[in-house]
Order: structure tokens, then C-alpha cells, then sequence
């Protein structure tokens, strides 16, 4: 069920003019929508232009010459805030709990969700202060709508434009489409790469993010399950109280927390892109450069989805994960047999946009019932919920 009453901040930024479109889309979908704004995104966008297209009255201050506009009451009324766009200065204020405008006073008071959907330059979205606030409103239980890349205002390409209207409309009613259709599950994930020691400097590794594996978990976890998530190297971060995270580097690692967790997980979805190698020897000191050449004896890691997909107990569901680069197709179906998988995810290196580090990916999904599901390429929390709906319709309700 969508929302039916939204409350929409606009905080001072270039990006405000993607509000009119956001508020028009939402008036279309038969949403009540009320604006919010602070004084500065006034110089950005007319509060009678958001008016208009509302057909509320914008509030810019709690006390104007009439009256007090009661943001507790505005906070209780919303079935959801979205702030778009969030200033850096505005996402500061509502990690730290500063109150000095309608919208931080609304924000401390709302009882909804609340969607973050950040717009900024390129320097100030990596800035580490900025990184600090965005985990801190995450851990609040505060969604964020990732930044998009292209052209800023400053002239310069990257990370920090606001998402556009459409997409934050798709996010806001997917949340609320959400069943809590994984209620009663126990869901095992693996993300990230792992990394092999040579010695205490190098290592063996990949170019894996963990950006999939933990957007399946964040899926999982809104949808009512229990998710244990066993996470490689990886810069990712997860806040949400329904995942239990165990961090580790190598492959031997990776194995000993699925083995500890399996036994009692209903679903294991094996995300994580395993080092197929390891060093035979790990020096205990660094290898020095000294002769033209260097040989190093790999050995082979265990392959934890084969081996637990051994184990597999009767009502357990695996998943898997294929990324390939020739005979995509043919691959992908037999690691499905090879491993007792349920299903698999093929990506494939070939199509452009998917694939490691990526903020988007494009899967086609194998049963172990001769089904097939293509995708288009999506963000990768779109398609963790593409995956997650596979999952429910063909194995969970059955």
C-alpha cells in the first residue's frame, strides 16, 4: 500500500527545482502532499511554485507574523518525510540533533519513515564528515536514496547529484509495497571478496565491492528476516537492527562463520566472491625484491557454496551467484547443479554497468525449476529486491 499523506523538505540546494517534479508525481499518485522548506532552498525555488503544485500552504519557519506552525503535529501527520534535496549542512544538523529551522524541528518529531535523498559537490559527498553523518542517519533507521554520478554544478563529474524525481517516487513505494513476506526466515548472506595473505604486507584478492551482497541483506532484513551477514574486506556498512554482521578476510575465515550459521539459516544466499586461490606458504616476514622473478604456489580454497550446498538440509533454500565473462549462460547452469543451488544470478562483465564496484548491475536468474528471469540494469538495491521477489514467489510461498 503506498503512502497517502507525504511531507516533502526542500533544503537549500540546485537540486530543489527536482522537487516541483517529485511534488507533481506525487499529486498524480493521489498523495497529500505538504512542503516544507528552509530558508535558504527559498532562493533556489518559489514557495508559491511548490504551493501551486501542492496546493498546500509551504511552511518556511515555525513562527511567521500569524502564527506557529506546529511541526510536532506536521511530524505525527506524514505516513512519510522525504528530505529532497539534503544539503550537507542539512544532514550534519540531522545527525547531531541540531534544531534551527522547520525542517530539522520536523525531522526530531517525525514518527514516520523518513527518506534522505542527499545533493551536494563532488568533494563535500566524499568529505569524511559527510560519510560520518550519512552512517550516523542510517543507524537512526533513516533511508537513504543514494547520490547519483554525472555533471555537478560546480563543472566538475562525479558522485553527489541529487536521485531524480522517478527514482526516489520507486524507492518510497517499493518501501511501502514491502510485505514482511520473510518474517519467520533466517537468512545466511555472503558478500565481499576475500583476501589471501603472501605475506603480512600482500595479499591474493578481487575487486568485489560487497555493494550486492549487502544491499540483499538490508532487502532481507526490511522484509522481517533475521539475517546473518558474513562480510570480506569491503568499505560497505550496514545499520539495520535485523543484521548481525561478522567481518572477515580470508576464504578459511568465510567458511568457519557460514558453518557456524548454516545449520540454523532457512536461506543462504552466497554473494561474495571467494578467492578460488590462496598462497601455499604465507611468509611471516615481507618478501623483499631481490631476484627478477618470483614464484608463488597457489592451492585452492575451499568452495563454500559446493560444500554447504552438500550439507543442505531438507527446506533450505541456496542461492548463488555467477559473474562471468564468456558462455555466460551455460556457466551459470552448471554451477546451479554443480552446487545444489536453488536458483542463480548471473552477471555478466560483458554488459556495461554491471559487474564489481558498480552502483548498478544487470542479472538474469536460473532455477533449478528450467525458469529464467532477465532484468534490465537497475541500481543494485533494485535489484536485490528483483532477486528477494524471485525468491518469495517461486520457493518462500509455495
Amino acid at each position: 500500500m503506498n503512502p497517502q499523506k507525504i511531507l516533502l523538505a526542500v533544503t537549500g540546494s540546485i537540486a530543489a527545482y527536482k522537487s516541483a517534479f517529485l511534488i507533481r508525481q506525487l499529486v498524480k499518485q493521489s498523495v497529500e502532499v505538504r512542503v516544507i522548506m528552509t530558508p535558504s532552498a527559498t532562493a533556489f525555488i518559489s514557495p508559491l511554485t511548490l504551493s501551486t503544485l501542492s496546493k498546500n500552504e509551504v511552511h518556511i519557519d515555525v513562527i511567521n507574523e500569524n502564527s506557529w506552525n506546529n511541526h510536532v503535529e506536521l511530524g505525527l501527520w506524514a505516513d512519510a518525510m522525504i528530505i529532497a534535496p539534503a544539503t550537507a549542512n542539512t544532514i550534519a544538523k540531522m545527525s547531531n540533533g541540531i534544531c534551527d529551522n522547520i525542517v530539522s524541528a520536523v525531522y526530531l518529531s517525525a514518527k514516520c519513515p523518513v527518506f534522505v535523498a542527499p545533493a551536494m559537490d563532488l568533494d563535500m559527498w566524499k568529505h569524511q564528515s559527510t560519510q560520518n553523518n550519512i552512517k550516523q542517519l542510517k543507524s537512526y533507521g533513516n533511508l537513504i536514496i543514494d547520490v547519483g554520478a554525472g555533471e555537478l554544478a560546480s563543472g566538475l563529474i562525479g558522485k553527489g547529484r541529487m536521485a531524480e524525481p522517478e527514482e526516489i517516487l520507486n524507492q518510497v513505494n517499493n518501501f511501502f509495497a514491502k510485505k514482511k513476506d520473510l518474517i519467520d526466515q533466517k537468512v545466511l548472506i555472503t558478500a565481499g571478496p576475500t583476501h589471501e595473505n603472501i605475506d603480512p604486507v600482500r595479499f591474493i584478492g578481487n575487486r568485489s565491492s560487497g555493494k550486492m551482497g549487502v544491499a540483499l541483506a538490508e532487502e532481507c532484513a526490511w522484509r522481517g528476516a533475521k539475517v546473518r551477514l558474513v562480510l570480506g574486506p569491503s568499505q560497505e556498512k550496514t545499520f539495520h537492527p535485523n543484521i548481525s554482521v561478522t567481518r572477515i578476510n580470508s576464504a578459511d575465515e568465510m567458511y568457519a562463520a557460514c558453518l557456524k550459521f548454516h545449520k540454523d539459516s532457512t536461506i543462504s544466499i552466497f554473494s561474495a566472491a571467494v578467492s578460488d586461490y590462496k598462497s601455499e606458504n604465507i611468509e611471516s616476514q615481507k618478501i623483499k625484491k631481490s631476484e627478477s622473478k618470483l614464484q608463488i604456489n597457489l592451492t585452492k580454497n575451499i568452495d563454500i557454496a559446493k560444500s554447504l550446498g552438500d550439507q543442505k538440509l531438507p527446506g533450505q533454500i541456496h542461492i548463488g551467484f555467477a559473474l562471468e565473462t564468456q558462455n555466460e549462460k551455460s556457466n551459470a547452469k552448471a554451477k546451479l547443479d554443480k552446487k545444489n543451488f536453488d536458483f542463480i544470478v548471473l552477471n555478466s562483465l560483458n554488459d556495461k554497468g554491471a559487474g564489481f564496484q558498480h552502483e548498478t548491475n544487470k542479472i538474469s536468474i536460473f532455477t533449478n525449476k528450467q525458469q529464467q528471469f532477465n532484468f534490465d540494469l537497475k541500481s543494485k538495491r533494485e535489484v536485490a529486491a528483483d532477486i528477494i521477489n524471485t525468491l518469495v514467489s517461486n520457493y518462500v510461498n509455495v
